[in-house]
């Protein structure tokens, strides 16, 4: 497929509008063009604010400034998500102590936990906690489950805010499990939200080891809330490699990446 340069932009709009995010390779395959012409592309509609570039693509700017509602995301990056949370579920151990942000990609993480015992798990997401109830009562890990309270925000599942932190700071916990907006190597961590960044901040203060699960739409991305530097952080789980540009970083604030396998 060879279209002329208006053509195809508009071609690639169309195809954000169905999928949500748009791969450089994959353009550059469809319409026959070398991928420095699709970064060129993605770069001039980037600057009608038509889109926004991220790490090997671009993603539609239907929420620039907040993320999608709880129900829109859960079908995004579906195989990438299950993966992640297969992969982080292996750094659980019996005993361990453990809190799980809200978020689609922690509902994989809980799907994902099968035969662990002694398990205490602490939460702020509602879905989370209705999937941790399931697992329990199916059996497929001892323990006990904490739900975290506080002010709901329905549209995202989530509980947060000063009684949600100030309930977390009761608690250590070996491990937190963080869902992002957006993974920046000049920005660090960041959320949509400035109270589930709170929240999810208060996570990281209260474990020995922070890791962030995130799928590639992530990298590149600076979403409004900056939530943790890269030093503050232990490990990344994600369905793909670290940017080659990021490899130096990364050695130097001694984070682990994590790439998962996909089925």
């Amino acid at each position: 497929m060879s279209t002329v340069s208006t053509e195809r932009k508009q071609a690639i709009l169309t195809l954000l509008k169905q999928k949500g995010q748009v791969k450089v390779i994959a353009l550059a395959e469809q319409f026959k063009v070398a991928p420095e012409t699709i970064r060129r592309d993605l770069q001039e509609l980037e600057s009608n604010g038509m889109l926004r570039r991220v790490y090997g693509g671009a993603t539609a700017v239907l929420f620039q400034n907040h993320e999608a509602p709880f129900v829109q995301r859960q079908s995004h990056h579906q195989r990438e998500k299950s993966a992640i949370g297969r992969c982080a579920a292996d750094l659980i151990q019996d005993g361990d102590t453990i809190v799980i942000d809200v978020g689609t990609t922690p509902i994989e993480l809980v799907k994902a936990i099968h035969g662990r015992k002694r398990l205490t798990i602490l939460t702020n997401g509602l879905s989370v906690a209705f999937a941790l109830m399931e697992k329990i009562n199916y059996g497929h890990f001892s323990g006990k489950v904490i739900v975290l309270g506080g002010e709901l925000n329905s549209e995202q599942q989530s509980i947060s805010g000063i009684l949600c932190e100030r309930m977390m700071r009761n608690f250590r916990v070996n491990k937190a499990f963080i869902s992002v907006g957006g993974i920046s190597l000049t920005d660090g961590i960041s959320e949509y939200d400035p109270d589930e960044a709170s929240m999810s901040q208060t996570f990281a203060k209260s474990a020995e080891q922070v890791i962030v699960i995130a799928d590639h739409s992530k990298l590149g991305v600076r979403a409004f809330s900056h939530m943790l530097d890269f030093h503050e952080v232990d490990t990344i789980v994600c369905d793909t490699d670290a940017p080659e540009g990021w490899i130096e970083h990364l050695k130097e604030t001694d984070v682990q990446w994590l790439k998962a396998t996909i089925d």
